[in-house]
């Protein structure tokens, strides 16, 4: 890392974060620059850049968390449904993995755009590309 990571100095207590939950494992705190009030992000402590970074050990706990905290940002804060979210690498403002819990309402407002949707063809088959994932899992 060039810089220090901000999420290490979160974990750390050198920068301020509210603190919603924390373990020995993992921290979740409110995003200082919410989509919607009640965003909130689950770190685990130890710095790993990517989702593939945690220990298969971790991941458990990890997702077991989000779950919980899925419930309890709806629930707290009354919200219609939620937006669970982790970019790995593309779009990662920090890199260090973060999961985003984000409190969603009907017509907030946000759109989410998965697109522009590139259709399997003659040229770029379905079976190709599922063949390639499926050597890369060997």
């Amino acid at each position: 890392m060039s810089k220090p990571c901000t999420f290490c100095r979160i974990v750390a207590g050198e920068l301020p974060a509210t603190v919603i939950h924390e373990d020995d494992d993992t921290l979740a705190f409110l995003d200082h620059r919410p989509l919607f009030h009640g965003h909130t992000l689950v770190v685990p402590k130890v710095h790993m850049g990517i989702l593939s970074d945690l220990p298969g050990e971790k991941v458990p706990a990890f997702f077991t968390l989000a779950q919980r905290l899925e419930r309890a940002v709806e629930d707290g804060l009354g919200a219609d449904g939620s937006m669970i979210l982790i970019n790995n690498v593309i779009s990662q403002s920090v890199p260090h993995l973060h999961l985003h819990v984000i409190p969603r309402r009907v017509k907030d407002g946000l759109r989410f755009w998965l697109g522009p949707r590139h259709p399997y063809d003659d040229e770029h088959r379905a079976e190709d590309f599922a063949e390639r994932i499926r050597a890369a899992l060997r």
